[in-house]
């Protein structure tokens, strides 16, 4: 038994199953969000700086790879990528994505 399963042995005894996806889940929504955060802070930096930029496209994903909470939080710190209407209706999209992810995952499993 190497050290993760030993790791893993632990956790389970500690906690039930959907406890530990709900950690794993929000560890992960934590990590996307600090660095959707900076990268869209780099980009607005670029922006002002009229330098390569960060297309939406990746943004967009990293906002769909759980990162949305801290593209919205960067959105208003930043006052970033909140006037063009395709951008926003396409963030809609992923935030609407990953709630229903979320519920299909902890509530009709």
């Amino acid at each position: 038994m190497d050290f993760f399963d030993q790791i893993a042995e632990v956790f389970s005894l500690m906690c039930s199953n959907q406890q530990l996806q709900l950690l794993g889940v929000t560890i992960l929504y934590v990590a996307m969000s600090i660095i959707t955060l900076i990268m869209y802070g780099l980009d607005k930096a670029a922006a002002r700086k009229r330098e390569s930029r960060i297309s939406e496209r990746t943004l967009l994903l990293c906002g769909l790879a759980c990162g949305w909470p801290g593209a919205m939080l960067a959105q208003k710190i930043f006052r970033h990528k909140t006037i063009k209407p395709s951008f926003r209706l396409a963030f809609a999209g992923t935030v609407i994505c990953n709630c229903i992810a979320i519920g299909m995952l902890f509530f009709w499993s």
